[in-house]
């Protein structure tokens, strides 16, 4: 049984104080920013909050609790999706924020590889490798706030999978606190170890429920040539796939990113940005915003997208395009592209769905399910946009102008049902790279095989025998 947070003692947190480095926040005004998460959807209480500056601290912290019965939250930049991050309202759990482990440990340029802790920035780590002459390809909107352990924690996706990869192939070592208080130190800049069970990859993804990643050793890549990026107008995702395809044979592995936005998501960027115009002023239901990283030249990238661009066009599966021709003008087609939550947000009320289905499947899952959610509701906006070279969409339902509300919040069931029942038929997932947390572990038994959840169970059992490790996110 977890004790209750009025059984600890208030001997017990000034032990706790006095046994690490760093901050232990108990004032009202000190824990509030770690206590409800950045879209507001979730607000909880904690019995504090411990900002440790070191790994030795976070098993410092780990063994108190394990010893008192306290359950762990363990928390990032706060920049999360599904409420992974947030304690609940029964103020049981000691928050633990990774924010004060903010060194670079170690830069090898030679071996590819940089290793920091925890609490870095992704927008710092991909400076550090920018500062060595490296790339590191991770990138989303909140990088400036979201730190690598929480990226990790979520096995974050972004903007350049389809070239790089997400977070667990950009990864090659982890340093983790145990639910016991252990550290396990497995920073080994290595891409082939084969001595039995992947430890790391138990870690990545699995949401701070099996232990506390406290540092990681991460793969960096030559900077590119040259970049080039443009914006197309096409009629349907099925052309967009056509694109892609296309885009894949005539780029090869230079081509980065390609992302899906239906015109709504372009409207509203336009009306809540006004600096954020329209890109092309030719009308179209859907836009493809592509960037390519060339090895060799700005002259031979510049060519080669040219010629994609022409061969699009005459092939018919653009209408319009936009080929930037100078850094400023790529920022602000990407501007466009992260303003889409804002924007969203600005429009009113949205049900939000992360999912992937194979690439071959996103055309017919698109037009089919747009005209399934329209039907139960007439009047609502789809906003549809993400990663169609990964196969992952952004696949939101808004409320109808000045429709906003209890009534349209109270159809969320009735539209996840539909969203997720299309992706099962599709042989996708419920959730492709925001994760699990609160808001889609009650989804897991529904849509995870009796098999896949068990085995789950058995890890965690295992892991964390004690269940104080982020309990109630991902499983029940």
């Amino acid at each position: 049984m977890i004790q209750p947070a009025s059984a600890v003692p208030s001997a017990a947190l000034e032990s706790l104080a006095a046994s690490f480095s760093g901050r232990l926040l108990t004032a009202p005004a000190d824990t509030a920013p770690f206590l409800t998460d950045w879209i507001k959807r979730w607000s909880g209480c904690a019995l504090a909050v411990a900002q440790p500056d070191t790994t030795e601290d976070v098993a410092a912290i780990v063994r108190w609790c394990a010893a008192n019965r306290v359950p762990i939250v363990p928390q990032g930049g706060n920049t999360g999706m599904v409420g992974g991050g947030i304690p609940g309202e029964d103020g049981r759990s000691l928050v633990l924020s990774t924010q004060r482990l903010r060194r670079v440990r170690a830069v090898d340029p030679l071996n590819n590889t940089l290793t920091v802790e925890a609490g870095v920035t992704l927008l710092e780590v991909q400076q550090a490798a920018r500062e060595a002459g490296r790339l590191f390809p991770l990138s989303l909107g909140a990088e400036g706030t979201c730190n690598i352990g929480g990226n990790l924690s979520t096995n974050a996706g972004g903007v350049q999978v389809l070239r790089y990869g997400n977070a667990r192939e950009l990864c090659l070592g982890l340093e983790v606190v145990t639910a016991d208080g252990q550290v396990w130190n497995g920073l080994r800049g290595l891409r082939k170890d084969n001595t039995g069970y992947d430890l790391r990859d138990l870690f990545i993804g699995a949401e701070g429920t099996l232990g506390i990643i406290t540092a990681a050793t991460l793969k960096m890549y030559p900077q590119p040539a040259a970049r080039m990026t443009a914006i197309a107008t096409v009629d349907s995702p099925h052309a967009a796939l056509r694109l892609l395809e296309l885009a894949q044979q005539r780029l090869s592995s230079s081509l980065t990113a390609f992302e899906l936005m239906n015109d709504f998501c372009i409207e509203s960027v336009a009306r809540h940005f006004p600096a954020s115009r329209r890109p092309l002023a030719t009308p179209s239901p859907w836009h493809v915003l592509l960037e390519s990283s060339d090895p060799i030249s700005e002259e031979h990238a510049r060519d080669s997208f040219d010629r994609l661009m022409e061969e699009a066009m005459e092939k018919e599966l653009i209408s319009d395009a936009a080929v930037a021709t100078s850094l400023a003008q790529s920022e602000a087609f990407w501007t466009i592209r992260h303003h889409l939550a804002e924007a969203q947000g600005r429009e009113g009320d949205s049900i939000k769905h992360d999912v992937s289905v194979p690439i071959s499947a996103i055309g017919d899952f698109v037009v089919q399910t747009n005209a399934a959610l329209e039907h139960a509701s007439p009047g609502i906006r789809m906003v549809v946009f993400g990663h169609l070279g990964d196969g992952n969409l952004h696949y939101n339902v808004t409320a109808p102008v000045g429709g906003s509300g209890p009534a349209f919040r109270a159809q969320q069931g009735l539209f996840n049902d539909i969203v997720y029942e299309a992706v099962t038929r599709a042989n996708g997932s419920i959730s492709a790279e925001h994760g699990i947390g609160q808001l889609k572990r009650d989804k897991l038994s529904r849509y995870k095989s009796e098999v896949e959840l068990k085995l789950m169970a058995r890890l965690k059992a295992a892991f964390d025998p004690d269940n104080l490790m982020n309990p109630g996110r991902l499983l029940p």
